[in-house]
């Protein structure tokens, strides 16, 4: 028995998720399938790139993670599968499956040619049902790689914008935005970041200073933190709301991390004490 995960954008809505688990458990009736997501937004291989990479090694060995978020489904774009030391991967080949090879030992990556593993007719909008479902479903019966196709070498990468590093400072950007609001950057945890800690200053619609801390409720409600997330890598956020809406922020925005600085607090008059009546009453 073997896990199957999905990682789509097709959302809930349609028929289109549950049609791709009810091709694979005709197939593999054994098989376990596990939505890792279905919210990518929709036609965005980079934000689905890091979904898989975020989520795919909590699972077991041996798990199949099918990631189809295809803009150029029907066209030229190749279909592939990849074996690593620990799982397969399948999908297009527009480097949605990139970021997690990336942190993967890739043993071979295979053109998926063989059609007596798809559905036929083969429909020119539904590779998620039609080829990636049922490939994934016979890898957890075992197929073998080579049955599958023709190995490639230079399958599609997407680049990972890498930060900017100096003594003091750590420029980078936002990778994903997750359904709280909150931007996750490519400024990853690791020895010498609590070194780099201090303020973080995000560019979106407008600049904002955030202070850096340990957990979310480190904010009072309402107001920006950063903190290191579960992802691995630094997230904006606001106490309590999002902090994509409060400062206009999307992938690709830029979030600088400057040591040892904090935001310049405005400076707030202390509240008087309200006079009594019978201070009133004395006062010249």
């Amino acid at each position: 028995m073997r896990a199957v995960t999905l990682t789509t954008d097709f959302g809930t809505r349609d028929w289109f998720v549950g049609t791709m688990k009810g091709v694979i458990l005709a197939i593999e009736p054994r098989a376990v399938v596990v939505d890792l997501t279905h919210e990518v937004p929709p036609g965005d291989p980079r934000a689905g790139a890091f979904a898989l990479m975020a989520g795919c090694r909590f699972f077991p060995k041996g798990t199949v993670h099918v990631a189809v978020v295809d803009p150029g489904v029907g066209g030229p774009r190749r279909a592939i599968a990849a074996q690593t030391a620990d799982y397969w991967f399948v999908g297009p080949d527009n480097g949605v499956l990139s970021w997690a090879l990336a942190r993967e030992r890739v043993k071979t990556v295979r053109q998926l040619e063989a059609r007596k593993y798809f559905l036929e007719p083969v429909s020119r909008t539904f590779h998620g049902r039609d080829i990636f479902a049922p490939v994934a479903a016979h890898l957890c019966r075992g197929l073998p790689a080579r049955q599958l196709g023709r190995e490639l070498k230079d399958w599609v990468r997407l680049p990972w914008p890498e930060p900017v590093k100096s003594r003091e400072v750590v420029r980078g950007e936002v990778l994903y935005v997750d359904r709280f609001g909150n931007a996750i950057t490519n400024i990853a945890s690791g020895p010498g970041f609590s070194e780099q800690a201090g303020v973080c200053e995000v560019i979106g619609r407008r600049k904002a200073s955030v202070t850096v801390a340990e957990f979310y409720g480190a904010a009072p409600p309402g107001r920006p933190v950063a903190v290191m997330g579960s992802s691995g890598f630094l997230e904006i956020a606001v106490n309590g709301g999002s902090a994509a809406r409060k400062f206009g922020l999307k992938p690709g925005d830029t979030v600088i991390v400057r040591a040892g600085k904090h935001p310049t607090e405005p400076r707030v008059a202390p509240k008087r004490k309200p006079l009594s009546a019978q201070e009133i009453a004395i006062k010249p």
